[in-house]
């Protein structure tokens, strides 16, 4: 992974994960062990879905630069409507407090993005690449009419 994508990924999976343990704190305290695991659980499926999401995108930019816009706005939908997707599917679970499942799961949701969109304002990307001497030495100079 290189050093970019690995600082950018830090730099919204540390926010994310201390947001978690305040939720499962918060999920233990008004709803006891169920909903400190529901807390858990939603936030580590956050984690997931937008650290593989984030992982792919990057990739994409790499060998598709063309298609990053489009793949972004794809992937973000498809995150969400999986997530609503996950939300729904165990809105009536006894396996955990579903309720602080769901409140971790936007939490989590809105804190990682957050921290991406502050990532991104903060990296230094360049526009365009910058020439090397060695290409700036093989352009012909001057008039070649």
């Amino acid at each position: 992974m290189p050093e970019n994508d690995a600082r950018m990924l830090l730099r919204t999976a540390v926010p994310t994960a201390a947001v978690g343990v305040i939720a499962v704190v918060a999920g233990f305290v008004l709803a006891g062990g169920k909903g400190a695991i529901g807390a858990a659980v939603g936030v580590v499926v956050v984690s997931l879905f937008m650290g593989i999401g984030l992982l792919v995108l990057q990739r994409t930019a790499r060998t598709f630069p063309h298609l990053f816009q489009a793949m972004g706005l794809l992937l973000y939908t498809t995150q969400i409507l999986l997530l609503f997707v996950f939300m729904a599917v165990f809105k009536n679970t006894t396996l955990f407090n579903p309720r602080a499942f769901a409140i971790a799961l936007i939490a989590a949701t809105l804190t990682w993005v957050g921290a991406q969109v502050r990532a991104h304002m903060k990296a230094k990307i360049l526009y365009v690449e910058p020439e090397s001497a060695e290409s700036r030495k093989s352009e012909p100079t001057g008039s070649t009419a």
